[in-house]
């Protein structure tokens, strides 16, 4: 009996190890964090490593590659890939000038934004490919149940304040305790949008012989791990997993597909030189420019990690006065990460190595 298992975005072999094997990676940490008993310990130094600094800020960087490591693309959108930056650093600028705190909650919730959106659009990306196109009332149950998957969670964070583990300072989510008289409500209506998809999925494969496969990895892991990583447990170690493998890994294949598929047209640019090298090249670029970001936040921030980046844990922080102008300026790539991930990818902006890469129906 043959079923169809498609459609997918680089293929079965690529899209199952990219979204289906990045959450396994991520449980596999958190089964081994609650087996070894460091869960409910600080960060340990190798998970910081591992996943923080060669995946969350890694992957912020493989932006380059979209954007400024192509003369013609920065020729094409130099208004945008100037303006953003400059934008983003006076508005932080001001905010941290105003507060510290407004600063680091303007950017946990830009942030929290940024990722709840990333995973509804993989399942656009495959709805979009799908030939015949789903019904409209399957399209939006698909996204309703990202978007409660994600969303649910966070409601429930934000209920029961303090947790163990933190987006980027403690403090930095408003507190909603008055949201938990209405959690039993809001955890029956994804309960139930759950049940409706699966129910759906299941009719499509027995009834139609056909299941996308690719897509429901992605909705279905988008949930456990969202749900692992903030509601089962409280662990900053589970919830660093699940948050941030979820999210960066398949950002960087994505943007390594990008790039190959763009090295066709434009061989010499610095970008396509570096895909050349290969994935060697490729990843060692993003993990330089995420040691030297991290660097320069120990070094002038955080003080916290001097066996890695040097100096001394007894190291003097910045002034306040200083701090307005550092913190906003190191935060700048991840805030132009955030912003410009929001129209880079959007099918009306289309060009033919983005269309080879992602957006192409097969």
């Amino acid at each position: 009996m043959n079923f169809k298992v498609g459609p997918w975005i680089w293929g079965a072999r690529t899209d199952l190890a990219a979204f289906g094997g990045s959450a396994v990676l991520a449980l596999a940490v958190v089964a081994l964090g609650h087996a070894s008993g460091i869960s409910q310990a600080r960060l340990p130094e190798w998970s910081y490593v591992a996943l923080v600094l060669a995946i969350d800020v890694a992957h912020v960087w493989a932006t380059l590659f979209r954007t400024y490591f192509d003369r013609e693309e920065w020729q094409r959108r130099k208004v945008l890939y100037a303006g953003l930056p400059i934008t983003g650093y006076i508005v932080f600028t001001v905010l941290h000038w105003i507060s510290p705190m407004a600063f680091w909650r303007t950017l946990a919730y830009l942030a929290v934004f940024h990722f709840v959106r990333q995973q509804v659009g993989w399942v656009r990306i495959y709805q979009h490919r799908a030939r015949p196109k789903d019904a409209l009332w399957e399209r939006r149950l698909e996204q309703a149940v990202v978007y409660a998957s994600t969303c649910v969670p966070l409601l429930v964070w934000h209920a029961s304040l303090p947790r163990a583990f933190q987006w980027f300072v403690p403090g930095d989510f408003a507190s909603a305790a008055w949201l938990r008289a209405y959690l039993p409500a809001l955890k029956a209506a994804y309960a139930t949008l759950l049940v409706v998809f699966f129910t759906r999925t299941a009719w499509r494969l027995l009834a139609k012989r056909e299941i996308a496969l690719g897509k429901c990895v992605v909705i279905t892991t988008t949930a456990i791990c969202w749900w692992v990583g903030i509601c089962a447990t409280d662990s900053d170690l589970d919830f660093t997993a699940t948050n941030v493998i979820l999210h960066g890994v398949p950002y960087m294949v994505l943007l390594w597909h990008y790039g190959r598929a763009r090295r066709e047209e434009r061989p010499n640019a610095l970008g396509s030189r570096i895909i050349g090298a290969g994935v060697g090249a490729f990843f060692g670029t993003l993990l330089a420019f995420a040691f030297i970001e991290e660097m320069l936040w120990d070094r002038l921030v955080w003080h916290d990690r001097a066996w890695l980046f040097g100096g001394s844990d007894d190291d003097v922080p910045l002034a306040a006065a200083w701090q307005i102008v550092i913190v906003p300026l190191l935060a700048l790539p991840q805030v132009t990460h955030y912003a410009m991930d929001a129209v880079l990818w959007r099918r009306k902006d289309r060009t033919p190595a983005l269309a080879r890469s992602l957006l192409d129906s097969r």
